[in-house]
């Protein structure tokens, strides 16, 4: 993991191959073939759960796709046609009792190298005093980027506790990140937070948890209600944007997308505001998956994001789709 300062002033780095392409469009000389070449693309946000081996007990209020396991074969499966190259798993909330041996099961993933997995941010609980003890064994692991405990289901406040805020200080002298997973009506806690933590990595996971049928069509439209309103969430969320040390990572929308007829454009702005807020070197994609699979395969919400970034200049989309990850996990090119 990078320092703050390492992070802010370094340069992103990219695959050779990547690299190459860009230098060429820069200078002018790539060919029209060149321009088109799609963009490889790091997954920061991959689930996997063989429930033969752990117990995810939130599944027992899930239905359907949820309630099957998730194996690194599967996601081979899922990620055909999207260029999608390296991924970095993300903790499943197993139970308490096997945090461990999660993280002992994705270390010996990456280590393996035979999937796409080549990093992980792992669960824990910073508001407990042995939360010190617990993510210290992992600190010297090449493998473990950061911590994430979702939230959501947490008491109002928890993150702002004493013991919370002193466990995410440790976290930047380990160099270690966290993942904000919070409610779009929480973003102001995230934000208080990242100020008290100037020195280490935080990142606002599905872009503050925002609901596209807040936004545009879907608004207007009104047939289903929305978990928050439009403008709370872009003031919270230009608000720690103004934070240095937090990174937007663009995921978990589609999941929230309606369940008939979706389209690129009931996400476009929800994406949009993320990138124009957050700049284009503080941000990253991950896709969610399996969780995206309740409204889109992986390929078609690749698809749709490309679409909406189109636009954009293809050192932004590379960005954000690669070299910003690459940089942020400190992950071997």
């Amino acid at each position: 993991m990078i320092t703050r300062r390492d992070f802010l002033t370094g340069t992103a780095q990219a695959t050779a191959a990547t690299a190459a392409a860009l230098s060429l469009t820069q200078t002018g000389l790539a060919s029209n073939e060149d321009k088109q070449q799609p963009l490889a693309i790091i997954d920061t946000h991959q689930h996997l759960w063989d429930l033969k081996k752990f117990n995810l007990p939130w599944l027992a209020d899930q239905e359907g796709v949820l309630k099957e396991s998730h194996t690194p074969d599967t996601y081979h499966e899922h990620i055909k046609g999207t260029n999608i190259t390296k991924s970095v798993y993300m903790e499943v909330d197993v139970a308490v009792e096997q945090q461990v041996q999660e993280a002992e099961y994705v270390i010996e993933l990456c280590k393996a190298g035979k999937t796409p997995t080549v990093a992980a941010v792992i669960s824990g609980r910073p508001a407990e005093e042995t939360f010190g003890k617990y993510i210290s064994q992992f600190k010297d692991n090449p493998f473990i980027k950061g911590v994430r405990q979702v939230l959501f289901p947490q008491k109002i406040g928890l993150c702002l506790e004493p013991t919370f805020v002193k466990n995410m200080k440790l976290l930047g002298e380990l160099g270690l990140s966290f993942d904000l997973c919070m409610r779009a009506t929480r973003i102001s806690d995230g934000y208080k937070l990242a100020q008290q933590c100037p020195d280490t990595q935080f990142i606002l996971d599905h872009c503050g948890n925002a609901d596209p049928h807040a936004f545009g069509e879907l608004a207007k439209r009104g047939d289903v209600q929305a978990t928050h309103q439009a403008e709370p969430w872009k003031k919270d969320l230009a608000q720690i944007a103004k934070c240095e040390n937090v990174v937007c990572k663009i995921s978990g929308i589609v999941a929230r997308a309606p369940e008939k007829d979706w389209k690129p454009e009931h996400l476009a702005p929800i994406v949009n505001f993320c990138l124009d807020e957050f700049g284009p070197d503080r941000v990253v994609f991950g896709s969610d998956w399996p969780v995206c699979r309740l409204r889109a395969s992986l390929k078609e919400w690749v698809d749709a994001l490309l679409q909406i970034i189109a636009e954009r200049p293809r050192d932004q989309q590379e960005k954000l789709l690669y070299s910003n990850a690459q940089q942020i996990y400190t992950l071997e090119s």
